[in-house]
């Protein structure tokens, strides 16, 4: 019995042994035959390499080897694919202006005496010697004759956007498409500049406020101030910053119009913005005396400069380091940010109200005595002075334009004559110039904008015309290409409440500008 029973089970381990075997069997698995290999590569395609488990070195290798060439690989893949759309993006601008030269060359001589290789040079020389142009233009170091151009307006100021209060600031993206303006009610409202539709910012919670950035409401304050002063749009169209009584430096998000960041540091308003042209940088004045850097695209404080004795009024800067400053000290100051230093012109006898930038060493600014200067970096005094700039039509020269209707009514209200003639209403509140340009203009209270040729090698301004609005004009800029000026007006003046036209329509005004 003992014989049998060792005879089964030496039968049955022989059993378990043969299944075990041909359970873990490498050739009769199948998934060593060579028809499912086949199948497999099918699966992953002919192109991919499937690397052997013999080669420990593909599984276990370095992962700092594999991450670097992955890496690199990618890199190497974006910026080719970049500088490729660059090249394209060249290729296609060099291609148009080169057509438009050719039908031009064309049309003018049929029967040219040179051949067509000369041809093909002198075109090139003609593209070449248009794009320095242009970047010189776009740098500041060459000026643009647009004013001489300027055909006598035959038509007068339009309404385009309406505010229930005065509006205090206008401003336009860098396509000149879309503008931003803001009241004393604290309204902020971008529209388009062809049709006039608008959308209106909402301004956050105060709890929202906190969250970005703003501190408590000082002295009698309760809850923060929407009153809004100043305005200014970042070169990208990315970012909106807006500032007021509330102290603080707004930053908004020009597409969706929702709020960002709110920078606290300011101790008064903030009367004026301005953003470094093709940069994140942002300037802000303050009645507080200072002036403030901040990092837009950074969210961050950068620097203060100090130097004014009383409330910094304008503000307003190029694409060079600078800023120029105006204040109720009755100095303009010339700011280097990089140096850390700064440049003082003193007034040679009133208050400056406004300032703005022609080119990097000349500026104008405007005086409450109704004066315009010429400035100069290199000297210390004004190269020219136009007096009574916005007082009657012959003391200064000035052509009045067609723009006014019957009696002096105008689109946004009634011109009272008695304006005309009030000095108390005919201070410099407002200049601008068209970018790069011999072009500039200012506006006062007394219902006029006038328009300004600048005269090369700082010999001063010359009048040109006369554009009748009724209001006080707190804010202007030009196009960039200098097909139409805008104008913010408001029955007060954008920093007080001393003067009031009541038959005046707030809001902003778009007049077109024909070139010949």
């Amino acid at each position: 019995m003992k014989t049998k029973n060792l005879k089964k089970k030496k039968a049955s381990a022989q059993n378990n042994t043969q299944k075990g075997k041909k359970r873990f069997s490498v050739e009769k698995d199948p998934f060593f035959h060579e028809d499912n290999d086949l199948k497999r590569r099918k699966r992953f395609g002919d192109d991919e390499d499937i690397e052997s488990s013999d080669d420990s070195e593909g599984i276990y290798g370095s992962d700092d080897d594999g991450v670097d060439r992955n890496e690199e690989k990618d890199e190497e893949e974006v910026e080719e694919t970049a500088a490729e759309k660059r090249k394209r993006v060249a290729e296609a601008f060099l291609h148009s202006v080169r057509e438009s030269k050719r039908k031009e060359e064309e049309e003018r001589e049929s029967g040219d005496e040179y051949d067509r290789e000369d041809r093909e040079a002198m075109r090139d020389s003609l593209v070449a010697d248009m794009l320095q142009q242009e970047q010189m233009e776009e740098s500041g170091r060459v000026r643009r004759t647009i004013a001489s151009r300027i055909q006598k307006p035959t038509e007068g100021f339009r309404l385009l956007v309406k505010h229930r209060q005065s509006v205090t600031a206008v401003t336009l993206s860098e396509d000149d498409l879309k503008g931003f303006s803001s009241s004393k009610d604290g309204t902020i409202v971008s529209w388009d500049v062809d049709s006039g539709k608008t959308e209106k910012y909402a301004w956050p919670t105060d709890e929202a406020l906190k969250s970005h950035g703003a501190k408590d409401p000082q002295g009698r304050a309760t809850k923060h101030s929407k009153h809004v002063l100043a305005l200014a749009v970042s070169s990208d169209g990315r970012y909106l910053a807006s500032g007021g009584l509330d102290r603080h430096v707004h930053l908004w998000d020009a597409r969706t119009r929702q709020h960002i960041k709110a920078f606290p540091g300011h101790k008064g308003p903030v009367s004026c913005l301005t953003f470094r042209q093709g940069s994140s940088e942002l300037f802000s004045g303050s009645f507080d005396r200072s002036i403030k850097i901040w990092n837009v695209e950074d969210r961050a404080y950068v620097n203060t400069l100090f130097g004014h004795q009383s409330e910094v009024l304008t503000i307003d800067s190029l694409r060079k380091e600078r800023v120029l400053t105006v204040g109720r000290d009755r100095t303009m100051h010339l700011w280097k940010v990089p140096e850390e230093s700064q440049l003082i012109f003193r007034a040679p006898a009133t208050s400056l109200e406004c300032c703005c930038f022609i080119n990097n060493d000349e500026f104008l600014s405007g005086s409450d005595d109704g004066s315009i200067e010429h400035w100069n970096a290199i000297r210390k005094k004004p190269v020219h002075i136009v007096k009574n700039a916005h007082a009657s039509l012959q003391s200064v020269g000035i052509e009045q334009s067609n723009g006014t209707l019957s009696n002096g009514h105008m689109e946004n209200g009634t011109v009272n004559p008695q304006c005309r003639s009030s000095s108390a209403l005919s201070w410099v509140s407002a200049l601008t110039v068209c970018r790069n340009s011999d072009l500039a203009a200012s506006g006062a209270g007394n219902g006029s904008v006038r328009l300004w040729t600048i005269e090369s090698e700082s010999k001063g301004i010359r009048p040109l015309f006369e554009l009748p609005v009724a209001g006080f004009i707190n804010s202007l800029i030009f196009s960039k290409s200098g097909k139409f000026l805008v104008a913010g007006v408001g029955q007060e003046p954008r920093l007080g409440r001393w003067g009031r036209i009541a038959d005046v329509r707030s809001g902003v005004l778009v007049h077109p500008l024909k070139h010949s």
